[in-house]
């Protein structure tokens, strides 16, 4: 008797803990559930900027690339972590609803190489150019400049595809790294890549590109020495000092030259940077059929800002505000001697000439 009253009062303890046991199983799966979910969340629910910065912490390395350059040649700017544009958070000029985002969660998007690049020029309006293309809901575009056929070409194609959004068929994946157009092995490494990849180049006046870059540089370090001492290698002499990145890059036709090497010129589209500003819906309907698009950004999407001198973009649909550049964007620049302008304006006139016979098109910068 003592023993089946044992029994019968452990019996129920017994049926408890099985209970539990199931109750905790299940507990466990559904968390498990939940964290695979998580790790699989699509790319583009996350906020851009924190990428960037897990990028940076991830690889320290290109971090230490960037900072360790001269700071008169580096180009490690706002600009180049896609931060030139001022965020309207309730009318943010890409959607990515235009661009079918809808479509991810069936898995019918992947990352690909991109079909097309902005390869310069520095100080030209190559981030005004890529935020007005990311309006066309037929192309995807990373933010931050990647620099990986100049700067982290060893990392290998695959570390560059994973950098890239992610899209659906028929979309277009770019990215835009001005300094690709002056570097030497630029064009080689793309041509290894596509032979088919179709290049854009924003190109402004040499002069005033060369101030602005000059601008942005003594913005960050006030003390260097003055635009007219770095334009010459000797004052005495008025010979100009084409080693100084700002009087190189201006060179346009030196630069096109090794692209010509490689891409025929039917792959190249130079895009006027002043013309951007003037008439940004003209350059725009340019680069949308020279890359194979439907006509999407017109006139509508462009609201120009007197303050700033720049078009800033709007949503024809929308009444929010227009989403404008940045404060890094319009600098005032400096006081330049009248006389090194004209010295400058006598040195890029050959090269302007050859640039405008080569691409057959006449920028008036003369």
């Amino acid at each position: 008797m003592e023993y089946s009253a044992h029994f019968h009062s452990a019996q129920p303890v017994k049926n408890k803990l099985f209970v539990f046991c199931i109750m905790l199983s299940l507990w466990v799966y559904m968390l498990y559930c939940c964290v695979g979910y998580c790790s699989t969340t699509p790319t583009f629910m996350m906020d851009e900027r924190s990428n960037r910065r897990a990028l940076q912490r991830q690889d320290p390395e290109m971090l230490l690339k960037s900072q360790s350059r001269d700071l008169l040649n580096n180009d490690s700017d706002a600009d180049s972590r896609g931060d030139g544009w001022e965020e309207n958070k309730g009318d943010a000029a890409y959607d990515e609803n235009d661009s079918g985002i809808a479509g991810a969660v069936n898995g019918s998007e992947s990352k690909k190489l991109p079909q097309a690049i902005i390869i310069g020029v520095k100080k030209g309006g190559t981030r005004a150019l890529l935020e007005f293309l990311r309006l066309h809901p037929d192309i995807r575009a990373v933010g931050a400049e990647p620099h990986f056929f100049d700067r982290n070409y060893e990392k290998g194609l695959e570390w560059y595809r994973e950098l890239m959004p992610k899209t659906l068929d028929g979309q277009l994946t770019m990215e835009k790294t001005p300094s690709y157009f002056v570097t030497k092995e630029v064009p080689g490494r793309i041509h290894a890549m596509s032979r088919d990849t179709k290049l854009i180049v924003v190109v402004r006046d040499p002069v005033t590109r060369a101030i602005s870059d000059y601008t942005q540089t003594r913005s960050k370090k006030p003390d260097i020495p003055s635009f007219e001492s770095l334009t010459f290698k000797n004052l005495s002499t008025n010979v100009i000092d084409t080693s100084w990145s700002a009087v190189q890059i201006g060179m346009y036709a030196r630069h096109l030259e090794r692209w010509l090497q490689f891409f025929p010129m039917s792959q190249l589209l130079f895009v006027s940077g002043e013309r951007l500003i003037s008439d940004p819906s003209g350059e725009m309907a340019r680069v949308q059929h020279f890359l194979g698009l439907r006509r999407e950004v017109t006139h509508k999407h462009f609201h120009f800002n007197p303050a700033k001198g720049f078009p800033c973009l709007k949503r024809p649909e929308s009444n929010n505000k227009p989403h404008c550049l940045g404060k890094t964007k319009g600098r005032t620049h400096p006081n330049i001697n009248p006389e090194v302008i004209q010295r400058l304006r006598d040195f890029y006139k050959p090269f302007n000439k050859k640039f405008y016979h080569m691409t057959g098109h006449d920028f008036g910068w003369d």
